[in-house]
């Protein structure tokens, strides 16, 4: 039987009868004296792989996702620590360390000021400690830039070694975390006397918040480490600061102890080699580049197989975007609640049922104008998706005229 038992196979049949159990009603005191007689030690690699196999057989990422903090009550007692003292991801800078630090200054804000502001909040809801407690809670909106660049830059990443269903289901989890904080400050921002189910709301954020900073060090990180190689987290490392940083900045810039290597820089285009010729004029690489980088839009485009191959980089950025997405699939680039509109759109205009499809947001201050664009041949064939954003608030602006150049 103990041979069955470390049986790596048997091991993941019983992860998946375990989940699935809990997927049918079972409580995880249920299935908690099962696992820990069964399983001694669960690597994140098998954990990863025990969600990508229940996706791959069927069961909808949303259903995986809704079991998502389930299963990993289940895990705390089982997975296995990896922690070795100098180890490439304990160097400050190295992504996972920065994630890391990032988690630990999460979690003081919640532990050292949004809990003692709630605790204040629940003994009285005046508005002065209505007021600490919302400012406490819009700092947490800050964890916007740590998911991001988990999103925009390490699941791409996992995605070239066919590691799509586990980033999918966080990204999906992190979706529902994002709006559960943006509701708790509503509450609080446009209080109603409800102080329990206000503070009901919060508690219930920093539950999830705690409880994704568990899966990310436990399960994530780890899969990611025994996965991508030093040269994918240099590049990483260089592309975060395109999207920032929350709360804190990393603790230093990370080199590989490998003398003959050096970190690698994105590779430089071809400059000035060459000209591009269109129909209507001609173009030095290094002309066009320029001319599409200083348009205030972001543009990005997609090919008829529905893979990203270019993006511009204006000044005026209005969503994420790292050089690590080109050649990913556009259905991995948004999240699991939004990407069957996507594919939507992409059939439509591939089909021909429509050439353009357009949506409008309004985000903060920024009101966002998105329009979708078939690219075709002058024979009509498809040849991709050019995606055209651009902060339309300044537009909506304007009144009257202008004809005079301002001195």
């Amino acid at each position: 039987m103990s041979e069955m038992i470390n049986n790596r196979e048997h091991r993941q049949k019983v992860l998946k009868e375990l989940i699935m159990e809990l997927h049918e009603g079972k409580t995880v005191d249920e299935v908690k004296d099962r696992f820990d007689k069964l399983i001694e030690g669960v690597s994140a690699s098998e954990i990863s792989q025990m969600e990508q196999n229940l996706i791959m057989e069927g069961l909808p990422i949303e259903e995986v996702q809704r079991l998502c903090d389930v299963h990993a009550a289940v895990f705390k007692g089982s997975i296995e620590e990896i922690h070795k003292p100098h180890e490439a991801h304990e160097m400050p800078g190295h992504p996972v360390h920065t994630f890391r630090l990032e988690n630990r200054a999460l979690e003081r804000l919640m532990d050292n000021q949004i809990q003692p502001a709630l605790d204040e909040f629940v003994k009285d809801d005046g508005s002065d400690n209505r007021a600490a407690l919302l400012k406490h809670l819009k700092k947490l909106q800050e964890i916007e830039q740590h998911y991001s660049r988990k999103e925009n830059i390490l699941f791409p990443f996992l995605e070239k070694y066919e590691i799509t269903g586990p980033p999918k289901v966080m990204w999906g989890v992190d979706d529902e975390i994002r709006a559960e904080i943006k509701e708790g400050i509503q509450k609080i921002q446009h209080y109603d006397g409800n102080r329990e189910d206000a503070a009901k709301s919060i508690r219930q954020v920093m539950h999830r918040v705690k409880e994704m900073i568990f899966k990310e060090e436990n399960i994530l990180f780890p899969m990611a480490l025994e996965t991508l190689t030093e040269d994918e987290w240099l590049k990483m490392e260089e592309d975060s600061e395109e999207i920032g940083y929350t709360l804190v900045q990393p603790a230093g810039v990370w080199t590989p102890e490998r003398k003959e290597i050096e970190p690698t820089k994105p590779e430089p285009p071809v400059m000035d080699q060459g000209t591009i010729r269109l129909e209507t004029g001609v173009f030095t690489v290094a002309e066009l580049e320029g001319m599409l980088n200083t348009l205030p839009v972001d543009i990005t485009f997609v090919d008829k197989n529905n893979t990203v191959k270019y993006f511009s980089q204006g000044t005026e950025r209005i969503f994420p975007r790292t050089k690590a997405i080109i050649g990913r699939d556009v259905g991995n680039c948004h999240p699991p609640a939004s990407v069957h509109i996507v594919e939507d759109i992409v059939e439509d205009l591939r089909s021909g049922k429509k050439d353009h499809e357009d949506f409008w947001i309004q985000k903060g201050e920024v009101f966002i104008h998105i329009r979708y664009f078939a690219v075709r041949n002058a024979a009509g064939e498809y040849l991709g998706t050019v995606e055209f954003t651009q902060n339309i608030k300044p537009l909506r602006e304007l009144t009257g005229e202008k004809r005079l150049v301002e001195e």
